[in-house]
């Protein structure tokens, strides 16, 4: 059994009184869900990064092109694959196959080893899985060896028509994205018949943070109202700031400015709550993941004169893109810990169920910063049952705080419903 995590503040706070709420409320919050997905397509598949302060327990980041699945503890596999199941069965209901398209760093062997837990999950779920490349490396097929020694056979892509094949004639009626689209969409993808999953506009080419965190407002206050809590402590502030040119130096008044106003708001909101600890933003690029392109900041001062290295580190995300918009986040310390180094906790989804999570572990990172960087390492969370809770324990108990942090990961989980139905180019 992995090890519970030590939440390093004492339970009689806010988030105490939040998580005994959500298990009061499980029934009407299950109610509530179950017709939101009524009314909203959920995401094929995602994973968040939740933060625990203590206080506060809010998303801070929302995936909808998850990786890690490798890191999941392995005795919760049927979940993912019964939620594989029904996520097919709703786009295509005959489907004996599927093309999955992985991003194109085919030499990072932890990737590769996610790769080949997402086909081990399919074939589990009744589909004949084969691997399809946008890259233009991948001439011929070629097999490829993740971390764990699993072996991976990646072939070229054709287009034929309106549909995504393989040179033999594999032609199924799904085609699912590993691929985050951060430089941009390729003419392969588009325009086309079969159901491509997730769709085009989920992809970092047009999606914004900041697009995703005004939709999580909405779905906050609603959620807010069904329970009785201050939306605040499931919800980071945020603001949004471009026109910067991190090299050229332009736009740093104006991100000062932003921070500044933030600190403030953030401050006003400790005081409202007793609340000793220094505010803090996370600056990060409104495109992009894989950690890249993060500050952590307690002073507007910080982003004024950004030495070389420092500028050099925000100006360029994943794919060598340039960074011209930031999202400026309420900074939510984690106060848990996970063999005394600080920890936070990220929860997968696939369709609407949770399929389990990890802690993101950093022994070298402070409760301030973020851990989403090299030298980190996961631990499986330990669900002792799938995300179930134990409505006569006490709140803060393992199964009780992994439903909690279930809840709010389903919050953005519809919160990305939300966000795609508005940057939909084909809704009326």
């Amino acid at each position: 059994m992995p090890p519970v995590p030590h939440l390093a503040t004492a339970l009689t706070g806010p988030l105490y009184e939040l998580e005994s709420r959500i298990l009061a409320a499980q029934p009407q919050i299950e109610h509530w869900f179950r017709s939101q997905w009524h009314a909203h397509a959920t995401p094929f598949y995602g994973s968040v990064d939740l933060r625990n302060s203590g206080f506060k327990l809010a998303p801070v980041d929302m995936n909808l092109f998850p990786g890690g699945h490798n890191n999941l503890n392995p005795e919760f596999l049927p979940l993912a694959v019964q939620a594989a199941q029904s996520a097919v069965d709703k786009v295509c209901p005959e489907a004996r196959s599927i093309l999955l398209i992985p991003e194109n760093h085919t030499r990072n062997t932890f990737y590769l080893q996610n790769v080949a837990t997402l086909v081990h999950i399919f074939e589990q779920a009744g589909l004949k899985v084969r691997l399809g490349s946008l890259s233009p490396e991948i001439a011929e097929p070629t097999e490829l060896v993740a971390a764990n020694g699993d072996k991976l056979t990646l072939e070229p892509l054709e287009r034929r028509g309106n549909r995504l094949v393989l040179a033999d004639g594999f032609n199924p009626c799904v085609v699912l994205l590993n691929n985050d689209l951060s430089s941009g969409i390729p003419d392969q993808l588009k325009n086309l018949e079969q159901t491509l999953l997730p769709p085009l506009h989920a992809g970092w080419a047009v999606r914004r943070k900041t697009h995703h965190f005004e939709a999580y407002n909405k779905v906050c206050d609603d959620f807010a109202r069904l329970i009785s809590i201050d939306p605040w402590t499931i919800n980071p502030y945020f603001a949004s700031c471009g026109g910067l040119d991190f090299h050229a130096r332009t736009g740093e008044e104006q991100l000062a400015e932003t921070v500044s106003q933030m600190l403030d708001k953030i401050r006003r909101k400790y005081r409202e709550y007793g609340i000793d600890n220094d505010p803090f933003v996370i600056v990060k690029a409104d495109a992009g993941t894989y950690g890249m392109g993060v500050m952590s900041v307690k002073s507007p001062d910080e982003v004024i004169g950004l030495n070389r290295k420092a500028r050099n580190k925000m100006s360029v995300v994943k794919e060598g893109l340039e960074v011209s918009e930031v999202i400026v986040q309420e900074g939510v310390y984690t106060f848990e810990t996970v063999n005394e180094a600080v920890a936070e906790p990220v929860v997968y989804m696939m369709d609407r169920y949770v399929i389990g999570g990890f802690y993101r572990v950093h022994t070298g990172r402070g409760i301030d910063e973020n851990l989403n960087a090299p030298g980190m390492h996961f631990v499986p969370l330990s669900f002792e049952t799938p995300c179930l809770p134990d409505r006569k324990g006490l709140p803060d108990c393992a199964p009780n705080r992994f439903y909690a942090y279930g809840v709010i990961s389903r919050l953005a989980l519809l919160a990305a419903s939300l966000e795609l139905e508005a940057t939909d180019p084909d809704a009326e």
